[in-house]
């Protein structure tokens, strides 16, 4: 089951003049953080350094991203957003791997580009403080999907929340899984493709 196209919540244009410079200027930043981390190293590289060469301050960079972490990480309310807008919009006969695998594909087009998408799991995966801000972030994605999720795994008798639970952990490990295969790969292949032998393995 391939994804035809991006969600709206990752292709709607903002509406105003003023979104549209936000939006560039996050965007900058956004960039900018990515080259200093992959010149110099995430934990070397300062939030005074990236400010400086993004041409804003502290200040404002500030109000674009909450923490670092962000810097690497990109806009997450976007990703919620495109994630549960997905899962939510799949039809009624899909079930939680299906709804799940659909969402994962949405959020990996938002990326800007294949070698961003290279540059940021390889500094996620190869750098030890950054996966662990990484971890609580996948926790509380998937604390959010279980009321999504959980009318779709046909589980009406024991505890639904716990086979939830269940189903959605096994996705976002293998979601992990197919991302390390693809940075050792260098980019080579799909990510989502990846993914799909990881939930066949684990499935059986």
């Amino acid at each position: 089951m391939k994804q035809e196209a991006k969600s709206p919540a990752a292709t709607a244009a903002p509406g105003t003049l003023w979104d549209r410079t936000r939006q560039l200027a996050s965007r900058e930043i956004l960039e900018t953080a990515l080259r200093l981390f992959v010149e110099q190293g995430y934990d070397e590289t300062t939030v005074a350094q990236i400010a400086r060469e993004s041409g804003v301050s502290q200040r404002t960079l500030f109000r674009y991203f909450g923490t670092k972490e962000d810097l690497l990480g990109g806009d997450q309310d976007r990703f919620w957003a495109v994630l549960e807008e997905t899962v939510t919009e799949q039809p009624a006969g899909a079930d939680a791997w299906q709804v799940l695998r659909a969402g994962f594909a949405a959020v990996l087009a938002v990326h800007e580009s294949r070698e961003q998408a290279l540059q940021r799991f390889r500094l996620l995966h190869r750098t030890p403080s950054l996966r662990a801000g990484w971890l609580d972030k996948r926790l509380r994605f998937q604390e959010k999907l279980l009321p999504l999720v959980e009318p779709r795994t046909g589980a009406a008798a024991g505890n639904p929340r716990a086979h939830t639970r269940a189903v959605v952990a096994t996705a976002f490990a293998c979601l992990d899984a197919a991302s390390m295969s693809w940075v050792d790969q260098d980019g080579e292949g799909e990510i989502i493709d990846l993914y799909d032998l990881c939930v066949a393995a684990v499935r059986g």
